[in-house]
């Protein structure tokens, strides 16, 4: 999965904290993979991560989770989910994004 978190005004070190703690939180609601994500920021300051559910199945558990929908609700609070499309970056052949840990 990719996903682009855009923060709110101010919220950028609160969202980057919360993008950190989300593959680890839903690997203890077994949902989420041992891979290691990548959390990358786009010049605007969007924050994309990649992941990897466990499965389809892990999805829609995930919807009825309530350790899950807590954490959604934070995210919901501090960004707006946007599609990559909207990216300056995706524009471009080949579209880099700074690392944002290394």
């Amino acid at each position: 999965m990719i996903v682009a978190y855009r923060p709110k005004r101010g919220k950028e070190n609160e969202l980057l904290e919360l993008v950190r703690s989300r593959v680890p939180t839903l690997r203890k609601e077994d949902l989420a993979t041992n891979r290691t994500p990548i959390i990358m920021r786009a010049r605007d300051g969007t924050i994309i991560e990649v992941s990897e559910w466990k499965s389809e199945e892990a999805i829609e558990a995930a919807h009825k989770n309530s350790n899950v929908l807590a954490m959604w609700n934070k995210f919901f609070a501090i960004c707006d989910c946007v599609p990559l499309k909207t990216l300056a970056e995706a524009e471009e052949m080949f579209a880099g994004f700074e690392p944002v840990d290394e």
